[in-house]
């Protein structure tokens, strides 16, 4: 026995099977480590005669110590008479799924869901998921007690965000309008999202199958329009147009920017000068969907932050036209002038989808794609890396030289291969 700390719990070694270990200091607490390697965190007590433990939760979520203070209130009320597994078991067969949904938020904020690479979700991601959970899973499943769901009812859950069921608008307080739809995509990433809850739900002992498992999804429409060169010329030409009629230079050059980099639309408005690292062709990324990532930077991209640095004196390379942070009015930005342009279905997807699809055409593998773009799992985005690849850098030259000579095409030329 010992005092249990983050060091003497995570110094434990598994074995064959099972075992557990007791706090010299707090009788009753503990922590079991498995033979799979986990530890979980516990309190164990008697009542009535019996001997009953209480999960508190998985070490690397839950801290030593705050696993020492819900111990602590946990053996509390047994000093009271009262029987904290009892009231877990009760409140576990009375959870109804607007309540699991709710601890589910709890968690996510607190930062105990760990989302892609094992990092706690993002709050741009808590925001989609709150969203998901009020407009379509709380409507159609709140009241249901979660330990009664059944694959059943997560079919007709599907079926029923997909035809629309769920649909709505709403005004805002800043006098805006939210419109909540369905479809295949919205069931797709909702169903995802209702996986992960019954996933959680397990992890609390609520239920024990996850009735999400194995229901069969509608495809999630893939977003694979790409702007062909006469498209890049027509929307280079709007582009130039409004920086001569003194349109924000924000907006034009955000959107060049996606263009010729690949990046997402977060990675380019929140984009800092103190990541631009001009003397090894690329940009080091604090902050993206992958955690922290390096791409490389192409001649014309960079040749475009040198021409956007004069008018960009601050934190931020594309700083909002009022206040601080970075330029909010992008995806607007896009719709204006791909409307202009004669474009339809552009987004800034669109535009990393675009640079990713001009490598392809000039036969570039699918590793050093995902490399320029920063995909998940490849090598060239981990945070340990410091120099660049030659070869990748002379990549992301040609695709973003391909694509600024594409909208930087007059009219005439344009005319002449259309026709």
């Amino acid at each position: 026995m010992a005092r249990i700390t983050k060091r003497f719990v995570e110094a434990a070694e598994p074995q064959d099977k099972d075992y557990f270990l007791w706090c010299e200091e707090l009788p009753g607490f503990g922590v079991r480590i498995f033979a799979s390697g986990r530890r979980s965190y516990l309190v164990q007590y008697r009542s009535a005669g019996r001997t009953r433990r209480v999960t508190i939760g998985l070490h690397g979520p839950v801290t030593a110590e705050q696993a020492r203070k819900e111990a602590l209130s946990l053996l509390g009320q047994v000093a009271r008479g009262e029987d904290p597994a009892e009231e877990k078991a009760t409140r576990r067969k009375s959870l109804t799924m607007a309540q699991l949904c709710a601890n589910y938020l709890a968690a996510t904020k607190a930062g105990l869901i760990l989302g892609r690479g094992r990092r706690p979700k993002k709050p741009t991601t808590l925001v989609s998921d709150r969203g998901r959970i009020e407009h379509h899973i709380v409507p159609l499943l709140g009241n249901r007690l979660v330990q009664d769901l059944t694959t059943a009812d997560v079919h007709r859950f599907i079926r029923d965000v997909q035809t629309g069921k769920t649909a709505k608008s709403y005004p805002t307080k800043a006098r805006g309008m939210v419109r909540v739809g369905g479809g295949a995509g919205a069931a797709a990433r909702s169903a995802g999202l209702l996986g992960g809850i019954m996933t959680f739900a397990i992890r609390e002992g609520v239920i024990s199958t996850n009735p999400v498992q194995g229901v069969q999804r509608p495809a999630n429409n893939k977003r694979d329009r790409r702007l062909s060169p006469d498209e890049f010329a027509a929307l280079g030409q709007v582009l130039t147009q409004a920086d001569l009629e003194g349109e924000s230079w924000q907006s034009t050059d955000a959107i060049r920017m996606l263009c010729l980099t690949g990046c997402r639309l977060r990675e380019i408005t929140n984009l800092r000068w103190v990541e631009v690292d001009r003397a090894a062709s690329c940009l080091r990324l604090d902050d993206t969907k992958e955690g922290r990532s390096i791409r490389p930077l192409g001649r014309a991209a960079a040749q475009l932050l040198s021409q956007i640095e004069p008018r960009s004196t601050g934190v931020f390379v594309i700083p909002t036209t009022r206040g601080e942070g970075g330029f909010g009015g992008v995806p607007d930005a896009i719709e204006r002038y791909a409307k202009r342009a004669g474009l339809q279905r552009v987004s800034a997807h669109t535009l990393r989808h675009s640079f990713a699809s001009m490598a392809g055409d000039m036969g570039f593998s699918d590793s050093t794609i995902g490399a320029m773009l920063g995909h998940a799992g490849n090598t060239m985005t981990s945070r340990y890396v410091h120099h660049l690849d030659t070869v990748l850098v002379a990549a992301a030259d040609r695709v973003s030289e391909a694509i600024a000579q594409a909208m930087s095409r007059p009219a005439a030329v344009l005319s002449e291969v259309a026709a």
